[in-house]
């Protein structure tokens, strides 16, 4: 089995997975299918913001990248940027490719970290449309309307390289 990894948050932007450090062999759109793209995780240093997070919806589905990492120390890196295991955890899921279903890790937020009523940063949003090469139109489109919050600090692809 390859190594993979599904980003549907900020990683979603190739240049940032670069920017992090993490080498991957390849990058195709998927689709998470029982799921629907939240943003509830709540942030532990900037109150009233929001990280995207999946929860169980049986009719949607969460469009994102899947990366074909090319070493296993890649999740250990990934889950230190994710603060795992305490704010998500790491859980393997069957997404669906053009070409065959694929088994990969994903992040999901931890109870104790998911709060109604948040907002994503506008910088957080433009990483998550920085992937529009590997999402449907439509599901651009709903990712153009999410509301948001302006962004204080704008540091670029170098910006949000921890999911605080």
């Amino acid at each position: 089995m390859s190594l993979c990894y599904f980003a549907y948050g900020s990683n979603m932007n190739p240049a940032r997975m670069k920017a992090r450090g993490l080498l991957f062999s390849n990058a195709e759109s998927a689709r998470l299918l029982g799921y629907r793209l939240t943003f509830n995780k709540r942030s532990h240093c900037t109150p009233g913001v929001a990280y995207a997070n999946v929860v169980h919806s049986s009719l949607s589905a969460v469009e994102g990248v899947l990366y074909t990492l090319e070493d296993h120390r890649a999740l250990n890196v990934m889950d230190g940027f994710e603060g795992t295991p305490v704010r998500y955890s790491r859980e393997c899921m069957l997404l669906h490719t053009a070409s065959a279903p694929k088994s990969a890790w994903i992040y999901v937020a931890n109870p104790a970290f998911v709060e109604d009523d948040l907002l994503p940063e506008s910088n957080y949003l433009a990483h998550l449309m920085a992937g529009a090469q590997y999402l449907s139109p439509e599901y651009l489109a709903m990712l153009h309307a999410q509301p948001c919050r302006p962004s204080v600090v704008t540091l670029g692809d170098s910006g949000l390289l921890y999911n605080a």
